[in-house]
C-alpha cells in the first residue's frame, strides 16, 4: 500500500516476537480469515460488541470492513488504528488503538483479539505493550484505558502485568443480557514503572503524527502566521 498517500501504511511496531502494522490487501484477507475462526470458547462472550456471535463468513467480512472503515473515517479528532499482529510472518490477531480529541485529552483506548490457537503464549501482553509504547512514547499520551468483562480473568491479568489500575465498573447490554465490565486506567508513571517489553517504532514521521493530531517536534503550526505576514494577506484567497 502507498505510504506516501496514507503515511500510516509505513508505521511498524516491533517486539521481540511480533510485528504490528496496518494490513495491506493480502494481510487484511489473512486477518479476515482468522476472524472467521475461533477467537474464544463458544460458551463465552468476552466482547461488549458481540461480533463473534455472527456466522464465520459474516465475521470475516465484518473484520475486513472494520479495518477499511477506520481508514475511510479517520480524522485527527477521532481515530482508530487497527493493526494486524504478525508472528513469524503469520497473522495471529489484531490490536486496536483509538482516541477522540487526542490533541486535547491525550488519552487512548485499546482493544484486541487473538486467534484461539495463538492464545496462552504471552502474545496478548506483548501486542498491547506495543500499542502502549506507540501511545505514550510515540504520541505523548498521558493515559490509556482498557475494559474487560469481570468474568474474563485473562484480560485482567494482561492489564495487571502492564501496570493498569481499576477505574470503575460499566454495564453493557450484550446479546440481551446485562454484563459488567471493569474499566482499567494506565497513567504514564505506571506505564514507565512496568515497561518490560522492548518495542521499536518505525515510520512515525511528521506526516503520520499529524494524522493523530500530534505535531512533530520542531514542526511549526500550519495555522500560525509568519511574524511579518499581514493578516489580510494570510486570509486572502
Amino acid at each position: 500500500m502507498e505510504a506516501d498517500i496514507w503515511p500510516l501504511y509505513g508505521l511498524r511496531l516491533a517486539t521481540p516476537r511480533l510485528e504490528l502494522r496496518l494490513p495491506d490487501d493480502r494481510t487484511l484477507a489473512e486477518l479476515a480469515r482468522l476472524a472467521s475462526g475461533a477467537v474464544h470458547d463458544d460458551s463465552e462472550m468476552p466482547f461488549s460488541v458481540p461480533w463473534t456471535a455472527a456466522p464465520p463468513a459474516d465475521r470475516a467480512r465484518g473484520c475486513f470492513q472494520h479495518v477499511l472503515s477506520t481508514i475511510a473515517d479517520w480524522r485527527p479528532e477521532d481515530w482508530t488504528l487497527s493493526l494486524a499482529v504478525l508472528h513469524r510472518g503469520r497473522v495471529i490477531g489484531r490490536q486496536d488503538l483509538s482516541s477522540t480529541d487526542f490533541a486535547v485529552a491525550r488519552e487512548t483506548h485499546t482493544g484486541s483479539w487473538l486467534g484461539v490457537e495463538h492464545q496462552g503464549r504471552g502474545f496478548g501482553t506483548e501486542m498491547r505493550a506495543a500499542a502502549l509504547h506507540l501511545a505514550f512514547d510515540g504520541l505523548g499520551a498521558h493515559s490509556s484505558l482498557s475494559a474487560a468483562m469481570t468474568d474474563n480473568p485473562r484480560s485482567r491479568r494482561v492489564s495487571e502485568k502492564l501496570g493498569y489500575r481499576p477505574d470503575g465498573l460499566l454495564t453493557a447490554s450484550v446479546l440481551g443480557r446485562a454484563r459488567t465490565l471493569e474499566r482499567l486506567r494506565l497513567d504514564r508513571a505506571d506505564w514507565e514503572a512496568h515497561r518490560a517489553v522492548p518495542v521499536e517504532t518505525a515510520g512515525l514521521g511528521a506526516a503520520a503524527l499529524a494524522l493523530f493530531g500530534v505535531r512533530a517536534p520542531g514542526v511549526p503550526d500550519a495555522d500560525a502566521a509568519a511574524p511579518d505576514e499581514p493578516p489580510s494577506e494570510r486570509t486572502a484567497s
